[in-house]
C-alpha cells in the first residue's frame, strides 16, 4: 500500500474521511499530524486539550506527530513551521497526505500548493460531497462526536458541548452548514469503527472567548477558519 499521513483535527470530518480510506485499501495511514497551540496545549481552532488528542490517537491506533505552534502565529511563521514538518515527512517517505475538508475552495488550493512544493499529493476524500448525507453516513456508522467549539455569531451556547445526533441536525439554523465546513462548529470524535476503545472524558465548564482583530489580522494563518467572526463557545472537556 502506498505511505501517506493524514493532517488530524480530531473531529467528525477526518475521522469520516479515515474510515473511508482504510476501507478503500490502497493508502497506508501511519501517521496522524495535528497542529497544537503551544500557549495553552490544546489543537488549533478546536480547543481540545492534548492529552485527549493523544488518547484518541492511541485509542485509533495510529501514531500521533503534533507540530506546535504559537497562539499569535503569522502566516509566515505558520508556513516556516509546517515547511519544516512537512519535510521531515516527505523524507521519512512520505509522499499522500489526506485532509477532511469537503467543499473549501481557498484553503484546498492553499494545501496543494503547499505540498507540491515538497513532492507530496494532497488528496481529499469528501470533496463535494453532500454534507448532510456525510453527517448521516457518520452517525450510522456509529461514530461518536461532541461539538467542542461553536461560533457565537451562528449558534447559542446550548450547542456546546452536545452530542452530534439527529436532533441535532434538526436543530441546527437554516444557515449554518450541517457539517460546520465554513467554521460554525467543531467536534471531538471519542468512539466507533475505526476506535479500538472509546476515548473517555467528563465535560467541564463551557467559556465564551472573544477575538479582536489587530491590523496584522491579514497575516493570520487561520483567517479561513475564523471567517473574521470574534466570539467562540468552547467546552472544555476533562481527560
Amino acid at each position: 500500500m502506498k505511505k501517506a499521513y493524514f493532517n488530524w483535527s480530531s473531529g467528525k470530518d477526518a475521522t469520516l474521511a479515515l474510515d473511508s480510506i482504510i476501507a478503500e485499501g490502497e493508502y497506508e495511514i501511519s501517521k496522524l499530524v495535528t497542529t497544537v497551540n503551544s500557549d495553552f496545549n490544546r489543537v488549533s481552532m478546536h480547543g481540545l486539550s492534548v492529552a485527549l488528542l493523544e488518547q484518541q490517537a492511541e485509542a485509533i491506533g495510529i501514531p500521533l506527530q503534533k507540530v506546535e505552534l504559537a497562539g499569535n502565529v503569522s502566516l509566515e511563521s505558520y508556513d516556516k513551521k509546517m515547511r519544516a514538518s512537512m519535510e521531515s515527512l516527505t523524507a521519512e517517505g512520505y509522499e499522500y497526505a489526506f485532509f477532511g475538508d469537503i467543499f473549501l475552495e481557498d484553503l484546498r488550493a492553499y494545501r496543494e500548493e503547499k505540498l507540491a512544493e515538497v513532492g507530496v499529493k494532497a488528496i481529499f476524500p469528501l470533496w463535494k460531497q453532500n454534507t448532510k448525507d456525510l453527517l448521516l453516513e457518520f452517525l450510522e456508522k456509529g461514530y461518536k462526536a461532541i461539538t467542542v467549539c461553536v461560533n457565537a455569531k451562528l449558534l447559542d451556547e446550548s450547542f456546546c458541548g452536545r452530542i452530534l445526533d439527529e436532533s441535532f441536525i434538526k436543530d441546527l439554523p437554516n444557515n449554518v452548514d450541517v457539517c460546520g465546513e465554513n467554521g460554525e462548529f467543531h467536534t471531538f470524535v471519542f468512539d466507533g469503527p475505526i476506535f479500538k476503545k472509546p476515548v473517555s472524558f467528563s465535560i467541564g465548564e463551557k467559556v465564551l472567548k472573544t477575538y479582536t482583530p489587530s491590523k496584522d489580522d491579514e497575516d493570520d494563518c487561520f483567517k479561513e477558519d475564523t471567517s473574521w467572526d470574534t466570539a467562540f463557545w468552547y467546552c472544555d472537556l476533562i481527560p
